[in-house]
Parts: structure tokens; sequence; C-alpha cells
């Protein structure tokens, strides 16, 4: 089940996370350096940039993250929670802007000549490398999704197409060795590079779908499953339901129509059982609006 951080344990976890994702993104950076200095290996190198990336994106993540955790004010009377979606973005774009660069440094070196040296040992650092973010990232799309909260999910995406990139780089290098021959190291970096490429499109798109307030369809889904239910048992009809995501929860409106000689307050107590069984449905969280409407006068005025 996917839990919201509301509790200031929940948040810790994961402000623990992403200050763990950076301090491992340092980490990577140093040792691929050290790995490139060994080797000379365009793929390795263009593997460092792209640690270079996640790292400015990880700086942006952790922003994110504390600034989605501010409660609403004067100013953002509807939270700080729709940062996620622009952290999200700003992960994809960097992933981009690295697969562009790694594409552009394989063919640079390519054409200007390959030189590799010391490759077993910029294997072993590599192959370390895999390892450390693979686990990494899965523990950071594993939080992220378990605490709901798309800035670490993002972050732990993009940890492993990091983790994708140095595997690509140690094939390259494996079949160097085996084979001796030098373009296999380009090559390599360049077909990962595509494969990010669509990764970070991946991102984009979806913080775009967020911002523009697009209509998740498994919350439709859902959502219609639960008001059928519960206006059916009452007896009552529902039209004009809209939702979007906040960035942390759902926001639900509704209008329910009630025959006519209803009383409000009897009204207002049904309207109120049937928000409470969405709000105690729908994960991550939802908040519910709902208006009131009589059925008998409804036509005339919604035509007018």
């Amino acid at each position: 089940m996917n839990l919201p951080a509301n509790s200031e344990s929940d948040r810790q976890s994961l402000l623990f996370a992403m200050n763990l994702s950076l301090a491992v993104g340092l980490l990577m950076f140093v040792m691929k350096m050290g790995a490139y200095l060994l080797t000379g290996s365009s793929a390795i190198l263009s593997d460092a940039a792209e640690s270079v990336v996640h790292v400015a994106a990880v700086i942006f993540a952790s922003f994110s993250l504390r600034l989605s955790f501010r409660p609403a004010d004067q100013e953002h009377q509807f939270g700080h929670a729709k940062i996620s979606f622009f952290s999200v973005g700003f992960e994809g774009a960097m992933i981009i802007l690295a697969a562009v660069y790694i594409i552009y440094e394989s063919v640079h070196k390519w054409l200007t000549g390959l030189e590799l040296s010391n490759l077993g040992a910029g294997s072993i650092l590599t192959a370390a490398a895999v390892v450390i973010n693979g686990g990494l990232g899965a523990y950071l799309v594993w939080l992220g999704r378990r605490r709901n909260s798309r800035i670490l999910e993002a972050n732990g995406k993009h940890t492993l197409t990091d983790c994708w990139t140095s595997i690509a780089v140690l094939v390259g290098l494996l079949l160097v060795l085996t084979t001796r021959w030098l373009p296999f190291d380009p090559i390599c970096g360049i077909l990962m590079a595509c494969n990010i490429l669509w990764s970070g499109a991946g991102l984009v798109k979806s913080a775009f779908s967020g911002l523009m307030d697009e209509a998740d369809p498994e919350a439709h889904k859902a959502l219609v499953g639960i008001l059928d239910r519960e206006t059916k048992a009452r007896g009552l009809a529902y039209h004009d339901l809209r939702h979007r995501n906040t960035g942390d929860a759902q926001s639900v409106e509704f209008h329910l129509l009630f025959q006519e000689g209803e009383t409000l307050q009897h009204a207002h107590l049904i309207a109120t059982e049937i928000e409470r069984a969405i709000e105690g449905s729908l994960q991550p969280r939802a908040f519910v609006t709902t208006h009131l409407e009589c059925a008998s006068d409804h036509e005339m005025l919604h035509s007018a």
C-alpha cells in the first residue's frame, strides 16, 4: 500500500534517502573519474558526465522534497506538493541532457581516435558502480512509491538510469578486452544513451501531464466504482465528476442529485458519508468537494 508522508518519521525517512542519494552520487562521480583517468575510455567519461548531471538533479530534488513538506499558507493555499512535478520534469531533462552529451562524446572520441588502457581496473570500478547504483536506485523507487513521493521515485529512476549507463560501459569494456576491437567502447555508450533518452522523455511527459492536470485513468476508474456503489445504495445520482493529482493526493469534485423535499441537514450528512467513503478508499489520499443539487429543477437551472 502507498502511504502519504504525513508523519515526521515518514518525512525523515524520505530526507535520509535523498541525502543518501546525494552522497552516493558524489561517490559515483569520484569512482568514474578515477576509472576514466585509468583507462581513457570515452564511455567511462560519458558515464562520469552523467553522474555530474545526476548530482545536479539530486540537489534540485532535495530542495523540492523539502519544499513539498511545507503546509499551505496565504500565498499557496493548496500547499506546495505540486513542486514534485517540476522536480520530475527537471530530472527527466537532466537525463536527456546527459544522453545527448554521451552520444556527442562517444562519436567525437570515435572520430578522433580511440586509445584505451588499464581496462581491467576500469572494469572493476565500473562494476562496483553498477552494484551500488542498482541497489540504491531500487531502494529509492521502492520508498518513493511506498510513501507516495514522486520526487524520490523520479530520483530513484534517474539513479537506475545511471546504473544502466554503467552496465553499457562495462559491456563495452568487456567486449574490447575479449575482441581487442576498440569501437565497441563508443558503440555501447551510444546504444545506452538512446535507451536513457527514452527514460528521460518518460519523466518529462509524466511531469507535463501532472502540471496540465491530466486525469489519471486508474484513479478515474476507482472513483466511478466508488461513486456508483455509494450513490446506488442511497438512491441518488451524480454527475460532473472531476479530479486531478495535486502532487501528494487526489483532488475530487462532483455534484450529487437529491430528490425534492430532502432537508439540507440530511443531504449534507449523506454527502459527507460519500466523501468519507472516497477518502477511505482512494490511495494515497483524497480531498473531496461535493455540490448538492435538487433533481427536480436541475435541468432547468443548468440549461439557463
